[in-house]
């Protein structure tokens, strides 16, 4: 790690154009940790552009500089100008060219120096500096780490350090999971500079407006289903539940975890059937990986408790299939 520091420290010694790209439907580590990296190297004197694939959820408008985010999908000549221009681009909370998009192909043949900052398994070698570290409870908490690593914390204040504690809030679930003592350590840092961690967990967790209120009474009341004898509870939306409820991106933010509240739901499936694409999001509880059933049966990955992934088939195949392979990678409950 000391090593790629000095090279970044290298990189970094003047002024440069940098562009930041995180991944498709970018959630609050993705965010956070550009946004954060993002001010950071504003205050170093360079100039930087934020650029994700798609949009966001709207409640993560709170974040500062986030109103500058060039979003591909809207603008992708503004977004391929961001990164053909680039003398440095950082790769954040992705592991891997597809997670981009149409932005991947000029990711690749771009002659700017490109840093990866992640913390998912088996990140692909396409970038010249790696900051990787699966065991971090987020990219946030890596950016954070090499701000320290680069002797530069002074440069942290309240607007910055937010973008980080949402980073570190979001992909652990308010410190559910995921955590480890850096975790701690890192958060405490943030509210002894004057990060409202007050304000940051409303804005995340109290932004619900009614139609959004009444989609998650539909999925927990009509669309759940819980296997007692596995502990597992499977949540569906179909298109019609699409159009029904003019669902948009980030509606469907953090519905899964709704399931792990009950003591003896140990596995949480949630699947939506999309346009093109039936896309499903697994949580666990302890010891059960559901990374590995995501990436074994459906073109996913993640993390241990938290993993995801899409395929391309009929909602009802998704559901039969993952109830299949269910006992292989769940113990029976006694």
């Amino acid at each position: 790690m000391s090593e790629n520091i000095s090279r970044l420290r290298e990189i970094l010694a003047f002024p440069k154009q940098v562009t930041i790209i995180t991944h498709r439907n970018p959630d609050g580590d993705a965010l956070g940790s550009s946004l954060g990296l993002a001010a950071f190297l504003r205050k170093s004197g360079h100039s930087v552009d934020v650029v994700a694939p798609s949009e966001y959820p709207e409640f993560f408008n709170y974040m500062h500089g986030i109103e500058k985010c060039i979003i591909f999908d809207t603008d992708p000549q503004a977004a391929r100008k961001a990164v053909d221009r680039a003398e440095v681009i950082f790769c954040l909370d992705f592991n891997g060219l597809d997670r981009i998009d149409k932005l991947g192909e000029n990711v690749q043949f771009s002659k700017a120096k490109k840093i990866l900052i992640d913390h998912h398994l088996d990140p692909e070698p396409f970038t010249d500096i790696e900051f990787s570290d699966t065991q971090a409870s987020s990219t946030s908490e890596l950016v954070f780490k090499l701000i320290e690593d680069l002797g530069e914390l002074s440069k942290i204040d309240p607007d910055l350090g937010a973008c980080i504690l949402s980073g570190i809030i979001t992909d652990t679930g308010s410190f559910r999971y995921g955590t480890r003592v850096e975790t701690y350590r890192i958060a405490g840092y943030l509210k002894s500079v004057g990060v409202d961690d007050h304000f940051v967990q409303d804005k995340i967790h109290n932004s619900l407006n009614e139609k959004k209120l009444r989609l998650l009474g539909h999925c927990l009341y009509n669309r759940m289903e819980v296997i007692k004898e596995y502990g597992v509870g499977i949540m569906y939306l179909n298109k019609k539940d699409y159009t029904d409820f003019d669902i948009q991106r980030g509606d469907t933010e953090g519905i899964v975890n709704y399931m792990l509240m009950v003591p003896e739901i140990v596995v949480a499936a949630f699947i939506t059937e999309q346009p093109t694409i039936v896309k499903i999001s697994l949580r666990s509880k302890g010891d059960i990986s559901v990374q590995e059933i995501a990436t074994k049966y459906f073109n996913g990955g993640g993390h241990k408790n938290a993993s995801g992934g899409g395929v391309y088939a009929s909602l009802n195949d998704i559901i039969d299939k993952l109830k299949k392979v269910i006992p292989l990678h769940v113990p029976k409950i006694q």
